[in-house]
């Protein structure tokens, strides 16, 4: 359906210049990042929205208890950085839709001025046919012709002027059912944007309300900083525990490995002299210098090559070690969040979750290590060719050491501390004998 069917052809240059100009401007922006469509800002818009529930629920199991807990102010901040990017997608779309209303707005202006020319053109026709609707008047006309073929390019006219009247007639329909359509696309947009603006101001109350919730347990935290300043020292002495356990079994495990690989080695070089021995014909063998390998890095069989190059394929995509939870405690130094200037360090995230969560393997493995943890609970090590994952605080370990684990198959039970009113997992990545940043791997989302 021709949306514009001008007749006029002196408007044809302004058409070719303004597609010739579009698509100069779409060469020379190709490269640019994409805007988000409406679905991708939908789903993000319904995946921040869940985020936050699950922190609610969560914060609702810390409340329980009856003293102000760090766990609280974590959650708080969390929940607060979550609203204010949901507050910005919801933004997103409200820009979206301004567009697509001015888009709108645009295309039923050029349509009325179109649908105004075309009624003109076709009173026009409709006056000078009310003037020449005597047909003795036609015939005259025709009949009047010079020969014969002026006498038929005369009746062709009038046929052709005829088709061309009911051709007006219905583009004039068109371009009112048209319009119609646009008007209406045109409504439905401005009643999102009345709701999205306010989903807008209802989240904005609620940032507002969880500053303040903020402010009142950072507040009641602070009053009781030596206190608290106490049992973080604890922790970090505790922490550094943990990672020397951690580094200790890597350095076993991989001592081990290398063990193996040498044994397996020698066996194999016995073997080979003894074929040597029992051939009938001597040979000469050159004298070959014995390389003294490093025990540090284990060599890594054809399956554990696969299994690390799978592993290192999948960073962003991990599923996450709990099925309901957020991130509490980043990777890397840090300052802690009630006490200004107090800093903290993990070699790892920390994720709290809901009480009785399970701990599961965010990738197939094997378990190289089980032991105590010098936090509580206990630790789990599981291989994966040249990587390992650490899972830490763990109540109720349902693997065994050598065991072969599936990608989320579950290791036992994240510890629950009665004190802070929280249960949270450890989670630390490695490769070899350096740490990476968890939340790197895992996907956004479980």
């Amino acid at each position: 359906m021709n949306l514009y069917p001008l007749k006029n052809l002196s408007v044809r240059p302004f058409w070719v210049v303004l597609v010739f100009c579009a698509v100069i401007f779409s060469n020379g922006f190709s490269q640019t990042k994409p805007l988000p469509n409406k679905q991708t800002l939908e789903n993000k818009k319904k995946k921040l929205s869940e985020e936050i529930n699950e922190i609610n629920s969560l914060l609702n199991e810390t409340k329980v208890g009856k003293k102000t807990s760090l766990n609280q102010l974590v959650a708080i901040n969390k929940k607060i950085s979550i609203r204010e990017e949901l507050i910005g997608t919801i933004v997103a779309e409200i820009h979206q839709l301004n567009r697509g209303i001015k888009q709108n707005e645009k295309e039923i202006n050029k349509l009325k001025e179109n649908l105004t020319k075309l009624k003109a053109e076709y009173a026009r026709m409709i006056y000078f046919a009310q003037r020449n609707r005597d047909s003795y008047s036609r015939l005259v006309f025709i009949f009047a012709s010079g020969d014969f073929n002026q006498a038929y390019m005369r009746l062709k006219y009038f046929q052709q002027y005829s088709q061309f009247r009911k051709q007006q007639a219905q583009e004039i329909m068109d371009a009112q059912a048209l319009l119609i359509v646009k008007i209406n696309e045109l409504k439905e947009k401005r009643h999102e944007k009345n709701v999205l603006l306010g989903n807008e101001e209802e989240e904005k109350g609620n940032l507002s309300k969880e500053k303040q919730d903020q402010e009142v347990v950072l507040t009641e935290l602070q009053q009781k900083e030596k206190e608290l300043k106490e049992e973080l020292e604890k922790k970090k002495r505790d922490a550094a525990n943990l990672q020397l356990a951690i580094k200790k079994l890597i350095a076993d495990e991989i001592k081990r490995k290398a063990e193996e690989a040498a044994k397996a080695e020698a066996a194999i070089a016995a073997t080979k002299k003894t074929t040597e021995k029992k051939s009938t014909k001597p040979t000469k063998t050159k004298d070959v210098k014995e390389v003294k390998k490093d025990v540090t890095i284990p060599e890594l069989n054809e399956e554990a090559v696969e299994l690390s190059n799978d592993f290192a394929n999948n960073r962003g995509k991990l599923p996450w070690p709990v099925t309901k939870g957020y991130i509490c405690e980043p990777y890397g130094e840090h300052e802690h969040p009630a006490i200004k200037g107090f800093m903290m360090f993990n070699n790892g995230v920390e994720i709290c979750s809901s009480m009785g969560s399970q701990a599961r393997a965010v990738f197939e493995g094997e378990v190289t290590a089980i032991s105590i943890s010098p936090t509580g609970g206990k630790l789990v090590i599981i291989r994966h060719g040249e990587y390992l994952s650490v899972y830490s605080n763990i109540s109720d370990v349902t693997v065994k050491t050598g065991e072969k684990v599936s990608l989320k198959q579950s290791i036992g039970t994240v510890l629950h501390n009665e004190d802070e009113g929280k249960s949270s997992l450890n989670l630390q990545i490695w490769k070899g004998q350096k740490t990476m940043d968890p939340s790197d791997w895992l996907q956004r989302g479980k």
